[in-house]
């Protein structure tokens, strides 16, 4: 039993089941249907064929073993009709069998070769066919059997006067071709309705699961939206409207999470709004008191009369502090209007022109560095906004610079991708800008990775030898992922010991490289 478990486990489990609840649901009901119809054919013909093996045995009964009996030294059985010797076959039917046996062997067999009137023909009977006779039981029961010169017969067996055993048979052709036929139609009927049922059932579980569908619908439509940030619209609810079904419960639930959702959602991007507004706001606010404070200490500096040396000292903190901050309150508000969405200017950039100016500047704040420069033959230009862009080389220079120690080599590299068969590195209509800043500096560590593109993220100093020197606000790489996916496009960052490199990828112009 356990083995017959196993191997309906294991053909199940390389049958192919159909994947959608529609599909199961109507191959379940056309598979139930199908076991039905196959159980009432099967009882069907199991009966018929019972009943009809019953007839056959009520006839052999009747038919008794006159016919066997004439047989004997080849004399015919008296007959109801006086001076007729055929009388012996004229109440048998046409294919009767008759056998006469004595001491297990067949000393006579012939069969009726047609209705009334007729007369016998012998049979000669295989030696299979005698050991089959002399088989049978002599409890004048019908049992069937085969014989090789005539078929299928049901056959009785009788002791006869004398000590022989008189059989008698008849042919069960008749039987079969009645259980045949009905076997036939049964096919034919269940198929068809097998047929019409697969049909009928698909319609049915179709619209019985449409509002399920809906369901699967919208909650697709959500999946492809982007729910991370800003303003978003989730699609009509599914509105089923009878409750006290599954699928209408289903549905229910399902629009009220989605109710639920999108209330998050809109408070979420109203406190959005809110903290970019007041991010926008204090630094604006913010710019002209510290620009102020700075002014003040630059004129203080400037007075002419004798000023202790600690007072001096502490002007020139306030200084650089009120610098510093400036510095801080311009990106907040610059990454505040990136995020509420202002469009950047839009004119044709030289790249190339804007990476020699940043290593340039680089050099002069760096000049421990090794600064290196990989650049295409051609120049490459981008459309965008060439401050932001500058600002962009500048904060990942200055990265590279501050968080490695010196002596470190500095890589910057610029190509331009083409997406049509350009690999010659020129600019193509429709390619991308491709700018690498790579430094085999100590890297980055991996608990910092994930987050270096977020506000106010701040690597330790596992990347200077002797802590640097202005470990800066957070913001610089914030800034440039915000500028670079306000010009469409992204960056990226692959980090090793050793080994450190951002990617920039920008929309190329196309008239790059024609200039």
């Amino acid at each position: 039993m356990r083995a017959i478990v196993r191997g309906a486990r294991r053909w199940l489990s390389r049958v192919s089941l159909p994947h959608t609840l529609r599909a199961r649901l109507t191959a379940g009901l056309v598979v139930l249907l199908a076991v039905s119809c196959a159980a009432v054919g099967v009882a069907a013909v199991v009966e018929l064929n019972g009943f009809l093996t019953g007839r056959l045995d009520q006839q052999l009964r009747a038919a008794g073993v006159r016919f066997p009996a004439s047989l004997e030294h080849g004399a015919p059985l008296p007959s109801d009709h006086d001076g007729d010797e055929d009388g012996d076959t004229r109440r048998q039917a046409a294919g009767t069998f008759g056998a006469r046996l004595v001491g297990g062997a067949v000393t006579n067999a012939a069969v009726v070769s047609s209705g009334h009137g007729a007369g016998t023909v012998p049979v000669s009977l295989s030696a299979r066919d005698a050991r089959k006779l002399a088989a049978l039981p002599t409890d004048g029961e019908g049992r069937t059997t085969e014989l090789s010169s005539l078929g299928d017969y049901r056959v009785m067996a009788v002791r006869g006067r004398d000590g022989d055993v008189l059989v008698t048979g008849l042919p069960t052709e008749s039987v079969e071709a009645a259980v045949h036929r009905l076997e036939l139609v049964a096919a034919v009927v269940f198929g068809a309705a097998l047929a019409v049922a697969g049909v009928a059932g698909a319609l049915w579980v179709r619209w019985s699961l449409r509002p399920l569908s809906r369901v699967a619908a919208t909650a697709t439509r959500v999946s492809e939206l982007s729910l991370s940030s800003g303003e978003v619209t989730l699609p009509p609810r599914v509105r089923e409207s009878d409750p006290r079904s599954e699928v209408g419960r289903v549905a229910g639930a399902f629009d009220a999470m989605l109710g639920h959702v999108e209330d998050a959602l809109t408070k979420r991007h109203a406190s959005e709004e809110r903290l970019r507004s007041f991010a926008a706001d204090a630094s604006h606010e913010l710019r002209t008191p510290v620009a102020s404070i700075r002014g003040h200490a630059e004129l203080a500096l400037l007075h002419p009369d004798p000023v202790p040396r600690k007072v001096v000292r502490a002007l020139e903190r306030i200084e650089a502090e009120a610098s510093r901050m400036g510095e801080v309150v311009d990106d907040l508000l610059l990454l505040a209007r990136l995020d509420a969405g202002r469009p950047l200017e839009r004119r044709p950039v030289d790249l190339t022109r804007l990476v020699l100016d940043a290593v340039t500047d680089a050099q002069a704040a760096g000049p421990g560095h090794r600064w290196t420069l990989e650049l295409s033959e051609e120049p490459v230009t981008v459309p965008g906004d060439a401050h932001r862009l500058h600002q962009v080389l500048a904060n990942l220079l200055a990265n590279a610079r501050l968080h490695t120690p010196v002596g470190t080599t500095v890589t910057i590299s610029l190509k331009t991708d083409a997406p049509t068969g350009d690999r010659a590195g020129n600019g193509t209509a429709g390619g991308t800008a491709v700018l690498e800043v790579h430094d085999d500096g100590p890297g980055i560590a991996a608990d910092i990775r994930p987050k270096v593109f977020e506000r106010f993220t701040r690597a330790d100093r596992r990347r200077t030898e002797d802590g640097g020197g202005g470990a800066g606000a957070g913001l610089g790489l914030s800034i440039v992922a915000a500028v670079a996916e306000a010009h469409g496009g992204s960056v990226t960052l692959a980090g090793a010991p050793g080994s450190t490199t951002f990617t920039v990828r920008l929309p190329a112009d196309g008239e790059s490289g024609s200039r």
